[in-house]
């Protein structure tokens, strides 16, 4: 993906990608196709498990690990991080990261692209990404990132796990229904609802924490920006929701600092240190 500066004013980020868009907007009309396609237990279950891989793999591995650098694994454990994150259909790990490092940069300031402060509710929360100049990526930002060449290639390529995903999850449905009848799916079924219907919900939940998340909330600490933390965003989110936190100490591994501020994140990235596939995870700071 070709290298460009960060847009710095809002005025910059407006060109709309219709084209661009038309993949986007049918997948969200794909979600009405299961009033055709019905329910079955197996599907929810299927979409359930697949939003809470895919929430993890964009808050432990998008988010602190390639954006934030908060915890340290080998290299071939990064790139599957990186094809889990492909997974969640919101482009590719070099994308990701440098968008959201150039958000703490600015955060609510002018050059922030997604900030509620100042373009509103509808820009943060999903409308900035779909312009034509936030569609690249500034390698300035990232460069501990793009000497891997394969993190080069799936962010080139992200289309391809989500294109490997949606068809496994089209075929499971037409095996299990071949196979195991009486849990009552198919493979459009599966396809609806462990790919459309998990992935457009996986994409507003994610969303709230530009958006909510600087709306609507505590704050504990004074960060300069709208950061807040939402008790709720935090659950759906497995622990984003904890974003003033977040926002006054970046680097940690953990953003529940409290022993009730639940971070579910957090403790599965603690179990895989157990067993050596994470490690040197860094700690908030006392105080």
């Amino acid at each position: 993906m070709a290298s460009t500066a960060v847009p710095t004013t809002a005025v910059e980020t407006r060109s709309i990608d219709w084209i661009g868009l038309v993949p986007y907007v049918a997948l969200h009309l794909s979600v009405f196709t299961v009033i055709w396609v019905g329910w079955s237990w197996t599907a929810v279950g299927v979409a359930v498990a697949l939003y809470l891989i895919r929430m993890f793999s964009v808050t432990a591995f998008y988010h602190r690990y390639f954006s934030h650098r908060t915890f340290k694994t080998t290299r071939w454990f990064q790139f599957i991080a990186a094809i889990m994150g492909n997974s969640c259909v919101q482009r590719g790990p070099l994308w990701w990261a440098a968008h959201h490092r150039h958000h703490h940069h600015h955060s609510d300031q002018r050059p922030d692209i997604h900030s509620p402060r100042q373009d509103g509710f509808f820009w943060s929360h999903m409308g900035w990404f779909m312009t034509i100049e936030n569609s690249r990526t500034n390698e300035r930002l990232i460069r501990d990132l793009t000497r891997f060449p394969e993190l080069r290639f799936l962010d080139r390529f992200h289309v391809i796990v989500p294109a490997i995903l949606g068809i496994g999850l089209y075929w499971l449905g037409v095996l299990l229904e071949n196979v195991a009848p009486g849990l009552g799916t198919n493979g459009w079924q599966m396809f609806v609802w462990g790919f459309c219907i998990s992935t457009v919900v996986l994409y507003h939940a994610v969303y709230t924490i530009n958006s909510l998340a600087h709306r609507i909330g505590g704050r504990r600490y004074e960060t300069g920006d709208d950061s807040r933390n939402n008790f709720f965003l935090a659950l759906i989110t497995l622990g984003e929701g904890w974003h003033n936190n977040h926002h006054y100490y970046m680097s940690s591994t953990r953003q529940g600092v409290k022993w009730w501020e639940v971070d579910i994140t957090f403790y599965v990235l603690t179990v895989l240190s157990w067993v050596g596939i994470t490690k040197e995870l860094r700690a908030f700071p006392r105080g």
